[in-house]
């Protein structure tokens, strides 16, 4: 990478956006049913390429494998921080733009550089060490036997927003310590910031109930990743412990939903069917299909060349986990699928820290799936699935199956059970038939219940 010699305008380099004339939009249908020949139109024009992430939203995106990493691994050059964002601080960046809350500033481990991102990412990461994988997968299973057993007698369910969307958001609630109160309006506020429904009121009500988790949590620790963070000798304050929950949450649920969701329409396909283990369709997604597909936004800190591209300082460079993963000159570790090889986890000081609980959610949540419903079929051929719009993530708008129709399992928490957040032991038998999510709460009528108290209940003598 060097300080690029800027060219006269008679002699463009190749790869310059002034080749390619306008930016590629990585939004609408065009982009999300077929994103892989945006990639290699982008590809002609050497390892990066103009874009833009939604109108009025300019981006460079880099498709080579080889530029991704040397973006990814050099922090001298490349800054986290969005602050930099130099058409942000002037103005010229939509501030109603649907994917500015992917890209504003937030005081975590996402956005900050140098010995502030070193100070957090211990405290998150150490704190991610604790998780004991047989506590983590005994979480999976019964979250995921609650969520089959509200649609399991139907015979038919939509495996994306009735299974793959909810574990998720159940599962942080449980490593968080959520009691009921405080995981339903988590639950609320992030499923409508991820869906893009009044993310400003959204947002604002993931801050407050955040902010009473950590409060709560100082009063009344317990053994769970948000007092763990407050443990930590980093000694957070309470709006750092805030960010590092909020991104937690933002970069667990969303990646997983789409793991999980693409897997199991991998599966479940024709060539799903030809005996795939799920191991192997993870790894497969992670290279074909990766949950987020463009992502890491870097700002170079000064003008810089790549590969014969100019990137000006405190512009976003946007890495493509999917372009890299499908570079041509990767065709040796693409056949053997190497799982060192593909950035689905990134790469640098900004790696993801929890590939291993990732992967270990993804796989029990799908075996718990396929073990319930065993002739679990698409109700919709595979080409025809819809594909959400959006220049980040690659997930499924539905995944409509059908299946024999099975009843309920019920249960009952067992003596010596562990305990769910709020105090309630938890057990993997049950007397009674799990209750529906959006029941009216006992004793306050006309008021709903959420899915985590709903949960809950299922769990307290």
């Amino acid at each position: 990478m060097d300080s690029p010699q800027r060219p006269g305008p008679q002699s463009p380099p190749q790869g310059c956006p002034m080749h390619v004339g306008v930016s590629t939009p990585l939004y609408g249908e065009m982009f999300s049913s077929d994103p892989g020949a945006v990639y290699d139109k982008l590809r002609a024009n050497g390892p990066a390429a103009p874009v833009e992430l939604a109108p009025g939203v300019e981006a460079t995106l880099v498709t080579s494998h080889e530029a991704a990493l040397r973006v990814l691994q050099n922090p001298g050059m490349f800054a986290r921080d969005s602050r930099r964002w130099a058409a942000l601080n002037e103005g010229r960046v939509p501030l109603d733009s649907p994917v500015l809350p992917m890209m504003f500033y937030r005081p975590n481990c996402l956005f900050t550089d140098g010995a502030e991102h070193l100070r957090l990412r211990k405290a998150v990461t150490e704190s991610l060490g604790r998780l004991n994988d047989n506590r983590l997968n005994r979480h999976v299973e019964r979250i995921a036997g609650y969520l089959i057993d509200q649609f399991s007698p139907l015979g038919r369910a939509d495996l994306l927003n009735d299974y793959a969307k909810l574990l998720p958001l159940l599962l942080f609630n449980q490593l968080f310590g959520c009691p009921a109160d405080i995981g339903d309006r988590l639950t609320r506020s992030m499923s409508a910031l991820f869906d893009g429904l009044d993310v400003i009121q959204a947002n604002e009500e993931l801050t407050a109930c955040l902010m009473d988790l950590v409060a709560l949590k100082r009063r009344q620790p317990g053994d769970d990743i948000t007092s763990w963070l407050i443990q930590h000798p980093a000694g957070l304050r309470d709006e750092e412990l805030k960010d590092q929950l909020v991104m937690l949450m933002g970069a667990g649920v969303e990646p997983e939903r789409n793991l999980i969701g693409n897997a199991l329409l991998l599966l479940l396909s024709g060539e799903g069917r030809s005996g795939l283990r799920i191991e192997d369709a993870l790894d497969d997604v992670l290279w074909n299909n990766p949950p987020i597909a463009n992502y890491a936004t870097h700002y170079p800190m000064q003008d810089l060349d790549v590969g014969g591209v100019p990137m000006d300082a405190g512009s976003p460079v946007v890495i493509s986990f999917a372009a890299a993963n499908s570079d041509p000159a990767l065709t040796d570790a693409r056949l053997t699928l190497s799982k060192g090889a593909h950035l689905a986890w990134g790469a640098g000081p900004h790696a993801c820290p929890a590939k291993s609980p990732a992967q270990l959610i993804a796989l029990s949540a799908i075996e718990c799936l396929l073990n319930a419903l065993p002739d679990v079929t698409l109700a919709v051929p595979a080409e025809s699935v819809e594909w959400r719009p959006g220049p980040f993530q690659r997930g499924l708008v539905s995944l409509p199956v059908r299946f024999s129709p099975a009843p309920a399992r019920t249960t009952r928490p067992a003596a010596g059970a562990d305990t769910a957040p709020g105090g309630s032991p938890v057990g993997a038998e049950a007397t009674q038939a799990y209750p529906q999510a959006g029941a009216p709460a006992p004793g306050r009528a006309g008021q709903k219940k959420g899915w985590w108290s709903s949960f809950l209940d299922v769990f307290r003598v």
